[in-house]
């Protein structure tokens, strides 16, 4: 299953059913677990691990030291999960020390061609990153958030669970969880409602969601009085407690909301 143009360190674990394709290069501290498949021209080193029944595409480079000056050779991991599929020209770096020291792809995440995940970022379950979508160093994508193509990602920023950001769109400022959100300089303009319904969410929740949207941004409260709001009214939706912990939690600030229902209607 190994191609005989492929180069594997004799110390890198490989498991079973494993194929590696012609002139990949498999580093010395690698990792991979059962039944991945790697294709032709696809570089992993560093400190990687690669979870069973993993596709990595040709050309895509893993593991490689990161974009950081303060980087000084320093022991820091890759960690990607199981079923993910990393295709064409996908680059991944490892983390550094003052970011944790490692960078973490979780679960069932789809990375389309062109992707950059750089240092220091974690990505939650069954992310979906489009073609050629960037993002910064130090990054917290949350589970089952969609980022469109060409979307760049500042450093630190986060981007909640459920999340669906339009194609080429810059965000700078965190995108709370369940929205949409899309523009040149990042708007939110509401739920995703969609992506909620066809994730099995249901309809009390969805509801329960709108309404601390509204609380949160159609109002004139102050983020932190409608935070106090929606865990009065909602203790027991676990979605608006994980929406209003997300808005008070934020360092880089809040995304801009949009006020216009006109744009809020055509997405």
């Amino acid at each position: 299953m190994i191609h005989p143009t492929a180069i594997v360190h004799p110390s890198a674990r490989i498991g079973r059913d494993v194929s590696i394709g012609p002139y990949s290069v498999i580093g010395e501290d690698v990792e991979i677990g059962d039944e991945c498949e790697l294709g032709p021209h696809v570089v992993v080193e560093g400190r990687t691990t690669i979870g069973r029944n993993t596709l990595i595409s040709q050309f895509a480079s893993i593991g490689g030291p990161p974009q950081d000056f303060s980087y000084k050779n320093e022991d820091t991991y890759v960690r990607i999960g199981e079923r993910v599929r990393i295709r064409e020209y996908v680059t991944i770096h490892r983390g550094t020390m003052r970011g944790g020291g490692q960078t973490v792809i979780g679960d069932d995440c789809y990375l389309m061609a062109y992707c950059h995940v750089a240092h220091d970022c974690t990505l939650g379950n069954g992310v979906v990153m489009a073609n050629s979508a960037h993002l910064g160093g130090h990054i917290q994508i949350g589970q089952k958030a969609i980022l469109g193509g060409i979307v760049a990602v500042h450093q630190f920023v986060r981007v909640g669970e459920y999340a669906l950001v339009g194609g080429v769109s810059g965000v700078a400022k965190d995108v709370p969880p369940y929205t949409l959100a899309s523009g040149a300089r990042i708007y939110v303009y509401g739920l995703n409602e969609v992506g909620l319904r066809r994730n099995g969410f249901s309809r009390e929740t969805i509801i329960s969601l709108k309404r601390a949207f509204r609380i949160a941004f159609r109002t004139s409260l102050r983020i932190e009085k409608a935070v106090e709001i929606i865990r009065a009214e909602m203790s027991e939706v676990p979605e608006a407690m994980t929406f209003a912990n997300f808005l008070v939690s934020s360092r880089r600030g809040m995304a801009r909301v949009s006020l216009s229902r006109h744009a809020f209607r055509s997405l």
